[in-house]
């Protein structure tokens, strides 16, 4: 599929992985609607073809009203991104007791139910849009994480929340195969991020060393193009795709 001439919503699109998605996108000629947290937005870089529009993932409305806005811009929606996420740590069992439970069902809510949110939101919309050769009419990217798989200690909420969106990937490209709506997963390591940025060097490093090959952090342009690449490739659906440098987390 091809994304000049098409609209694009990108979740998590003020920085970090969502960022550098909605430039990538914008730079192949898609009209990027990327969404973010209103603090987000307001800090975010004008980049050309990129508008910025505040919304919760998590809130049906917002989500509803922003899908409503890049559906009706004036190009088809047939791309959506989510790289909206949080990941705080907690053991099940630490030092001040049982796992804050609703920190675990804010973690769940916001990777996982908000990822869900806007895949059935955005879905609605595409299916709406004139089908393209064999019967496509658009793609869902969506984003896990190797923890997924390797959850370590501290990890359990985040694990747990991207263990769902694994789970979800293959189920939802059935359901929307009828509709011509391909849906794949990434799974980044770790990547360098903001999140990282308040974090020493020697960390860094650390964090760095435990990757087979290429022995370094991952970029964000490094996901931005292989979501461009999924994009484009037609036959390329209900995968889930590690991007980690062969990397295995340890337990801890």
């Amino acid at each position: 599929m091809q994304i000049s001439d098409t609209a694009a919503i990108v979740t998590g699109g003020a920085s970090g992985l969502g960022g550098a998605t909605a430039r990538a996108l914008a730079g192949r000629g898609a009209r990027v609607f990327a969404l973010d947290l209103p603090g987000a937005v307001e800090k975010a870089e004008p980049v050309d073809g990129v508008s910025y529009l505040a919304a919760d993932v998590t809130d049906p409305e917002q989500v509803g009203a922003a899908v409503d806005t890049a559906a009706g811009a004036g190009t088809p929606l047939r791309i959506v991104v989510n790289c909206a996420g949080v990941g705080w740590a907690g053991r099940i069992l630490g030092k001040q007791g049982p796992h804050d439970l609703e920190l675990f069902r804010k973690v769940v809510e916001v990777n996982l139910v908000g990822t869900f949110n806007v895949l059935r939101l955005a879905a609605a919309a595409i299916s709406a849009t004139e089908p393209l050769e064999h019967n496509q009419r658009g793609v869902v990217v969506n984003t896990a994480s190797i923890a997924a798989f390797d959850g370590q200690i501290g990890q359990v909420a985040y694990a747990a929340s991207k263990g769902g969106v694994v789970g979800l990937t293959l189920s939802a490209a059935r359901d929307l195969a009828s509709f011509g709506i391909r849906v794949v997963t990434i799974a980044p390591g770790i990547i360098d991020t903001p999140m990282l940025a308040g974090v020493t060097d020697e960390f860094r490093a650390g964090l760095a060393g435990g990757v087979p090959f290429p022995k370094r952090l991952g970029l964000p342009a490094e996901y931005a193009g292989l979501a461009v690449s999924i994009v484009e490739q037609d036959y390329l659906n209900g995968e889930v795709i590690r991007l980690d440098g062969a990397l295995r987390m340890a337990p801890r």
